[in-house]
């Protein structure tokens, strides 16, 4: 099995959100179940329920990026060969050669991606296309609207 590739930014999204979990959310979720407790009747208590359904998601999730986390290959893209390849996670700038509309995409991990952000996933058709070329390279993207001709114009190490 693979490991899952991450950027900088997204590996430090991650152990944010998986710190904030357990020293923040963790605690106060089980002082909201003692609380419930004192209340009395647990059969009835809805409090309570509530503060264990709570707890449940928290902890599935705690697993959830702890194993993501564990298996991840975090790549420093500014620390990779500049030869202006597109590879995961660099910055391609392109250009619709039917429309001339001209976009900017950031190619990350999957638990990055989204694409109003400009983050596109490693796995997306456009990514895809992308990767291994360079710039003045022009793909050909089958999209759900039909198929696209982008040029690479730019391809950034930030």
């Amino acid at each position: 099995m693979s490991k899952t590739p991450l950027t900088v930014r997204g590996a430090d999204k991650l152990r944010e959100e998986l710190r904030v979990l357990k020293s923040e959310t963790r605690p106060r979720i089980i002082a909201a179940i003692a609380e419930a407790r004192a209340h009395g009747d647990l059969k009835e208590n809805a409090e309570y329920h509530a503060a264990r359904e709570q707890q449940s998601f928290a902890e599935g999730r705690i697993s959830e990026l702890e194993a993501k986390l564990g298996d991840c290959q975090i790549i420093d893209v500014t620390q990779l060969d500049q030869n202006g390849k597109v590879v995961f996670g660099t910055t391609v700038t392109l250009v619709d050669t039917s429309s001339e509309d001209e976009s900017r995409y950031k190619i990350v991990g999957e638990d990055e991606a989204d694409s109003k952000a400009g983050l596109i996933s490693y796995n997306s058709p456009i990514a895809r296309a992308m990767i291994g070329k360079v710039e003045g390279d022009v793909v050909e993207v089958r999209t759900p609207g039909g198929s696209r001709e982008l040029e690479i114009i730019k391809v950034e190490y930030l």
